[in-house]
């Protein structure tokens, strides 16, 4: 009964809603693009290691390993194509906080930022399109939606790529505009974002306490499976401790909110997946938070520091 409701309702979001949305997430990027600049990838190429190790890690192993999970566990079909949005979109909003928070490489962590977000543009639908056809009962939702990856890949540069490369740009021609407008901007933008999702949880409230118990718990074992991902290619790599702990972040906590606006935007809101994506939303605040105390109260001794 489960699969049959939730693989056929839709999350009531109006088309209202959606443009708000789509304007709060491209803000929340730009934001967070104030504080990258060009000096940012240039350390890329003098130690490219970590961040090959990173990009590897989001965009390869955590959509192969998100569909070991979903082939193991068999959850409802559109669950299982939520799972593989969230698994195909770039690090989330705000790995950066948590990851000064949990006292990683910062630098490390801005850099994937960046990096992801420009790879998220072909990647994103890439990885959706690959590992949702690989499963027989997600293939069948991909085959009767019929999406087109152009016109995904349009809307993720938009909401994505365009905002990161004008936050550089202003970066580079008014510095110091730019730290001031990223203090008020990234936080003001994200608090606004969070609310337009806790809306929608709240605008389809009777779906969200009927299905609460079933997707939580898949939420709760693909998150913790994302860090271990991360936290394994980190430490099988050879990195540094603030490097692991960054790459582990960047792996764990990942863009639902884009995902939600493509789901949106491209699946008229499909009930499972929607829920899935929401979750996920909340349940990452948390996780990160409780792991970025954890390590912020273990330091990093300075004889570690060193690669």
């Amino acid at each position: 009964m489960t699969e049959t409701v939730l693989d056929n309702i839709h999350i009531n979001f109006s088309s209202e809603a959606l443009w708000v949305m789509n304007i709060a997430l491209a803000l929340v990027m730009f934001g967070i693009a104030l504080e990258i600049s060009v000096h940012d990838f240039k350390r890329l190429l003098q130690n490219p290691k970590p961040i090959f190790t990173g990009v590897f890690s989001q965009f390869l192993l955590l959509p192969m390993v998100t569909f070991l999970l979903v082939w193991l566990t068999e959850p409802i079909p559109s669950i299982a194509l939520g799972m593989f949005m969230v698994a195909a979109c770039p690090g989330g909003n705000i790995s950066n906080f948590i990851t000064h928070l949990a006292k990683g490489n910062s630098a490390l962590s801005v850099s994937l930022t960046a990096v992801a977000t420009l790879l998220a543009v072909f990647m994103t639908p890439l990885n959706l399109q690959f590992w949702g056809s690989m499963y027989g009962p997600t293939a069948a939702i991909l085959k009767d939606i019929a999406i087109s990856p152009f016109e995904m890949v349009k809307l993720v540069s938009l909401l994505l790529a365009f905002p990161l490369v004008l936050g550089m740009w202003v970066n580079h021609a008014k510095p110091i505009l730019a730290r001031k407008m990223a203090k008020v901007l990234k936080l003001a933008s994200l608090i606004f974002f969070i609310s337009l999702i806790f809306l929608a949880l709240y605008n389809n409230r009777e779906i969200f306490m009927d299905y609460v118990f079933y997707v939580f718990w898949i939420v709760i074992i693909h998150n913790l499976m994302a860090f271990t991902t991360g936290f394994s290619i980190a430490k099988l790599m050879g990195l540094s401790k603030k490097d692991v702990r960054s790459i582990t972040i960047e792996t764990g906590i990942q863009n639902s909110g884009l995902g939600l606006l493509l789901i949106f935007t491209f699946f008229d809101g499909l009930g499972g997946m929607a829920l899935l994506a929401a979750f996920w939303g909340i349940w990452h605040l948390v996780s990160g938070l409780v792991l970025s105390g954890f390590w912020g109260y273990r330091p990093i001794k300075k004889e570690e520091l060193v690669s």
